[in-house]
């Protein structure tokens, strides 16, 4: 019989928010992760329960899929927007304490660059996956990337650039992150960017697609 968490879970992974929402025209009228999250924490399980278990696992098997190329930015897009219907059941823990995030994640556009679509995508994957993410937004400074550590010293960074005109913004703000928190794990992402670059640059991790930057900070938070 299929649990309340699979349930979670295949809403997430297929786009299903709530009852009220005719996406995916399979489910019409059904309830979604929004009803089903309410349902799972009024039945007594526990809050971290429905998020690994449910909402995090359907996420997951979104990364997989969007890695392997059988679903696209769309599919993802819907399976955030269910995702983040369960979530808002699940706030009131995240404050008390009672359900603990897997980390802390910034990330931004570097300066000069504007484009925001591929963070939104990390964004969302990445809190999908347990994580709180800290996001800068778009042309960030390497000053508005190094306070956002001071606040958040125990945390990752993640820097997305669209343009090879704005890559090398990169590199300084790689330099002042280290310089004041050497242990900080940073990443690099975008178009442009390859893995020669982030080694030139002193980065310690570059990925291309979302799935791996989750795997990899999944990781390290375990350690």
């Amino acid at each position: 019989m299929e649990t309340i968490f699979e349930k979670i879970a295949y809403c997430v992974e297929v786009g299903k928010i709530n009852a009220a929402t005719p996406y995916p025209p399979t489910m019409k009228g059904e309830d979604g992760a929004d009803e089903l999250t309410a349902a799972a924490l009024a039945e007594g399980y526990s809050p971290n329960e429905v998020l690994t278990e449910g909402l995090i696992a359907g996420m997951n098997r979104t990364g997989v899929k969007f890695k392997e190329n059988k679903v696209f930015v769309p599919q993802v897009l819907m399976s955030a927007k269910a995702m983040s219907s369960g979530m808002n059941h699940l706030k009131k823990y995240f404050a008390d304490g009672s359900v603990k995030r897997k980390g802390k994640f910034i990330v931004g556009t570097v300066q000069g660059d504007l484009h925001d679509i591929g963070k939104n995508l990390v964004c969302m994957m990445v809190e999908g996956n347990g994580y709180e993410v800290i996001d800068l937004g778009v042309d960030v400074s390497k000053e508005t990337f190094v306070e956002a550590v001071r606040k958040n010293p125990d945390a990752f960074v993640g820097m997305s650039a669209l343009l090879t005109t704005t890559m090398v913004n990169m590199g300084p703000i790689n330099e002042a992150i280290k310089a004041e928190f050497p242990k900080v794990k940073t990443f690099v992402g975008g178009a442009p960017v390859n893995g020669d670059f982030a080694q030139k640059i002193g980065v310690d991790y570059y990925t291309e697609e979302p799935q791996k930057l989750v795997e990899i900070l999944n990781r390290l938070a375990a350690n």
